[in-house]
């Protein structure tokens, strides 16, 4: 059974950082497309930033030279760091895999942006 859970949300000022953590469950890491979407109240949810089994990147030309996408398969865990913070960030962010059978979706941690 897969599963995503997200976690390391939470309220910070304008310029500042926050560390997203996705842990993977099942095994499935190293082998599949994972990323990080994310969802403000009344648009749709979009793409942050993925990352493939081969490490390859790609960032959401919005996030590109602030937020960076990493995956450490030794602990199973997808990260999102998060720099100079804007109150356009501000959204749930979720964490994605496809291991090109199926995809799977965590639950959402909440990032808020605001002085």
């Amino acid at each position: 059974q897969v599963q995503l859970v997200e976690s390391g949300g939470g309220l910070v000022q304008p310029g500042g950082s926050l560390r997203l953590s996705c842990a993977v469950s099942g095994s499935i890491l190293r082998s599949a497309i994972v990323g990080w979407y994310r969802q403000a109240p009344g648009t749709q949810r979009d793409m942050v930033a993925v990352i493939a089994s081969s490490g390859s990147t790609i960032h959401a030309d919005s996030v590109k030279g602030r937020f960076t996408i990493s995956r450490d398969n030794a602990k199973n865990t997808l990260y999102l760091q998060m720099n100079s913070l804007k109150p356009e960030d501000t959204a749930v962010y979720y964490c994605y895999a496809n291991t090109g059978f199926r995809s799977y979706w965590g639950q959402g941690t909440q990032v808020t942006v605001s002085s």
